[in-house]
């Protein structure tokens, strides 16, 4: 089976993502929910969310963001039948051309403490662990 990445198409790609990320995150937060991420991101239309096909079928999924400055990749997710594969490594590396070919010049990521099998594949794919704190804030007005 080959595995091909491509630009996210909302027509072809939609619900296949959104059940890919509902088995594969199962965030419980609202502002979490894969049918607002993907609107919010339509909207913003930069062009950064990809999928991994494979026979027609959406088996993995990447988004990035860039603001100018620093990029991000958020939303890698890679069906579990379909794991060990390779496949999670296209799709960052496909993103982070992506980025490149903006002029990004550093790339982050979270990844949620204790998750050490996802820490472990960002480590085996180039990534480092720096001492930052995050934060965030909920703008509850925009998540509908």
């Amino acid at each position: 089976m080959e595995t091909e990445i491509v630009a996210f198409d909302n027509a072809v790609h939609r619900d296949q993502v959104i059940d890919l990320w509902k088995r594969v995150f199962a965030y419980k937060a609202p502002r979490n929910a894969p049918v607002l991420v993907i609107d919010k991101k339509l909207a913003f239309g930069d062009g950064l969310l990809f999928v991994a096909v494979s026979d027609d079928r959406v088996v993995g999924t990447i988004m990035a963001g860039y603001d100018g400055h620093r990029g991000w990749i958020y939303s890698l997710a890679v069906d579990r039948k379909h794991q060990r594969r390779g496949i999670g490594s296209q799709l960052l590396s496909h993103a982070e051309s992506r980025l490149a070919s903006l002029g990004c010049v550093k790339i982050n990521l979270q990844v949620l403490d204790g998750n050490d099998l996802v820490e472990e594949f960002y480590e085996a794919n180039g990534y480092l662990a720096e001492p930052r704190l995050s934060m965030a804030k909920t703008i509850q007005a925009n998540i509908e």
